[in-house]
């Protein structure tokens, strides 16, 4: 995989004086103490290096965005033995005209003119370093892009769980409303209890649920505003038992995470039955997990019951999207089950 970038030489300047700083002392007491001749050493570390510098920043800025970016292989390795091949060439006539004569003291013979030999042996020095310096360009490339793709994903995360946490549907608002609208032509004295409730409830939508927790007990508080104007709404023929035990205190959750699921169960249990209706509703904890159950009614009447058996809706496909993002499989237990025509839902999850 190739990391190609707008800015492909991105480190600050400090980390490659850093670097050629340290490469340039280690080579100079190498071949320092190699010849025992530390001034000739600094010598042609001193013509050597821009040479170094010059070939791997041609590689790095200029060789490798032109060719191997624009998968140009052949092109690529003529271009870097070509490069390197002039700059041996060079550094041979530096050496010979600016420190010594003898070129290479190193090599198997004295030489004073270019030959093959020396030719190969400079190049294929000059090839390491180029690799060496690439590699850990190479390297800080994928580093950065692992990053970047990890905020990327991070973000991309946050933004869906937000989106997903915003979209209990609108329709219980409109109702409420429209509930709010018949109550006031009728001047009933329920009127500013509704609205204070509706009012309650999303405020806390609003400015209580943009963290990626909430306490339960909030929630459960939300969960009671919710059932007080539903009872409201729907009057006597509604009954709603709710059961909470175990310590609910110092536990958090995702927010509106089991208000998806009480909707879902006014939405299919109340508003598509007729008659007296019957919603339970269980909070237990137990140590760090908190074991929801909620039970409604089937609607008496829907084309599409089979499909419903099966959980199906955007509302419960919205719960386990965000239970999928939000954490981890070993976190949660979502199950769903049709008995006697009582639609359950129960979710393990945890709250610490």
């Amino acid at each position: 995989m190739i990391f190609n970038s707008n800015k492909p030489y991105s480190l600050p300047i400090r980390y490659h004086v850093y670097f050629w700083l340290t490469y340039f002392v280690f080579n100079t007491f190498r071949w320092g103490s190699y010849f025992n001749d530390y001034v000739y050493s600094l010598k042609t570390t001193l013509l050597g290096f821009p040479i170094h510098m010059a070939l791997c920043y041609l590689n790095i800025l200029v060789l490798m965005p032109l060719f191997i970016y624009r998968k140009k292989y052949f092109l690529y390795i003529i271009s870097v033995l070509s490069a390197i091949f002039v700059m041996v060439v060079l550094k041979f006539n530096l050496t010979y005209l600016l420190i010594t004569h003898d070129v290479w003291p190193e090599g198997p013979q004295t030489i004073n003119t270019l030959t093959l030999n020396y030719t190969i042996d400079m190049m294929m020095g000059e090839l390491y370093v180029m690799t060496f310096v690439t590699a850990i360009k190479i390297t800080l490339d994928f580093l950065k892009e692992q990053r970047r793709v990890t905020d990327l994903e991070k973000s991309q995360l946050e933004t869906e769980l937000l989106f997903l946490k915003s979209q209990i549907s609108p329709h219980f608002f409109f109702n409420t409303l429209n509930n709010i609208y018949s109550l006031s032509v009728e001047k009933s004295n329920k009127t500013p209890k509704i609205v204070l409730k509706l009012s309650e409830l999303m405020r806390y939508m609003l400015y209580e649920t943009k963290g990626k927790k909430q306490t339960l007990e909030n929630e459960i508080m939300c969960i009671q505003n919710y059932l007080d104007l539903e009872r409201i709404r729907n009057g006597e023929r509604l009954e709603v038992n709710m059961y909470i035990s175990g310590d609910i205190h110092d536990k958090e959750i995702s927010p509106v995470l089991l208000l998806t699921f009480v909707e879902n169960a006014f939405k299919h249990g109340v508003n598509k039955n007729t008659g007296n209706v019957v919603i339970d509703i269980n909070f237990k904890v137990k140590g760090d997990f908190l074991y929801f159950t909620i039970s409604n009614p089937m609607p008496e009447f829907t084309v599409h019951k089979d499909n419903f058996n099966k959980s199906s809706g955007i509302g419960i496909e919205n719960v386990k999207k965000r239970l999928e993002l939000g954490y981890n499989k070993s976190d949660y237990k979502l199950s769903f089950k049709n008995k006697k025509n009582i639609f359950v839902v129960k979710l393990v999850i945890k709250v610490t």
